[in-house]
């Protein structure tokens, strides 16, 4: 059975009822001969009109959605109701492709990110050009609007989409569907297609149901059995959902061999895609945009065996994070690899704060961050608890501008929940290159620990080491070929305390 808008329905009923609302059931098969797929908008969705583009003479809808302001950090809880606007456009390609932009003003300046793709743009006018070879999540700033940018999702050709006549598969066509929630179980495939635009509704009367430890209203999508998949082109979007109401947007609990591939995410109102307590989980070339409180990307909890990867987050709280719950398990086998990262409040790669089972073998790699302008640090081991932390590596990543960059932490926050604190150790950041970000050095962010307590925030990137005591120590951690600023780090750039053993510089 699938549930659908609070009410049950079997696989047959399913397929007729989105039938109705005016699925397509075209299978968007592509030819061996298209260089590039276009998804027509949806009647009814608002568009942007700060960019236009144009690809093989075709245009290509370029979307809005709502994005932190640009207030200088902390941009505290009195700032959530303050907001700007992104532009995004998504298209599939399977060759080289020339992306013709237009702009609302004459360009006199540009920036393609992340540098490290080394796109260089062709300019004339209001008219930019961008040659792409390969699918990659490219952001485009004008004239030095950072906030206000273009976001340029190229994703691969789709590969055995699914039949919607299939009794498995839970198909959404091209047009706008509003969803309160839909849970599915094992051997189902959800397929949102390119141009399906799925609006987050609200029930008439939501109640909380138990979910794990804890009680809350159900996500817009739940997955939880084995085999199960969520994929396609389309957008899900949960603007409609009010901050009192809010839900996860994808949330995968006590399952095994899932996959979550391409869609987008806009404006979600809580976490984005929470994996708890599962196992074999893939999360592919999925692009999340959120302003408000709380909107982290992928926060992986008491998981096993889990792979992110050619994934953009673009949040205002973490994006990509491990926790661990009390009782829920360990996690382990977490691989995040390939994604861009635009770090609007939080962490973009951290381990905590709950973290009450331990956690070990974590990797992060080959990641760009494309902007740091939050209060917390951008690589975080960050740690309240009593669990133990072990064998994490951060390698291959870098960071366009960073205000804290690196601190491994063992203390109490608000978030503690345990009376015994844990243990970090066995960790290597390798191949790690940044930028500090211009900063004004008057500006306060906030310092761990439960009072929050502001500190001045430094002319260059902080790193920091700090233990608990000498039973609860931060040890065997490895800085090898860590560059700030154009200068490998040593001893001297990394702030340590009485309770950090075996530190190593190479």
């Amino acid at each position: 059975m699938f549930c659908m808008d609070n009410c049950c329905f079997n696989r047959v009923s399913i397929r007729i009822i989105l039938l109705l609302i005016g699925v397509s059931t075209m299978s968007f098969a592509a030819s061996s001969t298209e260089k590039v797929k276009i998804y027509p908008a949806p009647v009814g969705i608002e568009l942007s009109t700060d960019f236009a583009v144009v690809i093989e003479d075709k245009p290509v809808p370029v979307y809005k959605t709502k994005v932190p302001p640009a207030a200088p950090i902390p941009r505290l809880s009195g700032s959530r109701s303050e907001f700007g606007f992104t532009s995004l456009a998504s298209f599939d390609m399977q060759s080289r492709v020339d992306v013709t932009i237009t702009s609302p003003e004459v360009v006199k300046s540009i920036k393609i990110l992340p540098t490290s793709f080394g796109i260089v743009p062709k300019v004339h006018g209001k008219t930019i050009t961008v040659t792409l070879d390969e699918p990659k999540h490219v952001t485009v700033e004008v004239n030095g609007n950072w906030q206000e940018s273009l976001h340029i999702f190229a994703n691969p050709f789709e590969k055995d989409i699914p039949n919607p006549d299939d009794p498995d598969v839970v198909y959404f066509g091209p047009g706008v569907h509003d969803l309160t929630n839909l849970s599915v179980g094992d051997n189902t495939t959800i397929y949102i297609a390119g141009g399906a635009y799925i609006r987050g509704a609200m029930d008439p009367d939501p109640k909380p149901v138990q979910v794990g430890p804890r009680d809350m209203l159900l996500p817009t999508f739940k997955l939880s059995g084995k085999n199960i998949t969520i994929r396609g082109r389309g957008i899900i979007e949960q603007a409609d959902i009010p901050r009192s109401k809010r839900r996860y947007t994808i949330m995968v609990h006590d399952s095994e061999d899932v996959t979550i591939e391409g869609i987008i995410c806009l404006d979600p109102s809580r976490w984005t895609i929470p994996i708890e307590r599962s196992k074999d989980v893939h999360v592919d070339n999925i692009k999340i945009i959120g302003w408000r409180g709380n909107s982290d990307g992928v926060d992986i909890s008491s998981s096993v065996d889990v792979l992110v990867e050619n994934c953009f987050l673009r949040t205002f709280d973490d994006l990509v994070v491990v926790k661990t719950r009390t009782g829920q398990g360990e996690a382990k086998n977490i691989h995040v690899r390939k994604c861009v990262l635009w770090n609007e409040l939080a962490h973009c790669l951290s381990i905590g704060a709950e973290l009450r089972e331990d956690v070990r073998n974590v990797l992060f790699e080959d990641c760009d961050v494309i902007h740091d302008v939050g209060r917390e640090t951008a690589l975080r081991i960050y740690h309240c608890d009593s669990a133990v932390i072990s064998d994490i590596t951060f390698q291959n990543i870098r960071v366009e501008e960073a205000r804290r960059l690196i601190s491994c932490w063992i203390g109490t926050t608000r978030w503690t929940k345990t009376k015994e604190r844990g243990h970090v150790k066995n960790v290597i950041f390798r191949d790690i290159t940044a930028t500090s970000a211009p900063i004004d050095p008057t500006l306060k962010g906030f310092q761990d620990g439960p009072d929050w307590k502001p500190y001045i925030i430094k002319d260059h990137a902080s790193m920091i080491l700090n233990g608990y005591d000498e039973n609860h120590l931060i040890e065997n951690v490895l800085f090898d070929n860590v560059v700030l600023d154009g200068r490998k780090v040593t001893a001297e750039n990394v702030t340590m305390n009485d309770f950090v053993n075996h530190v190593r510089f190479q």
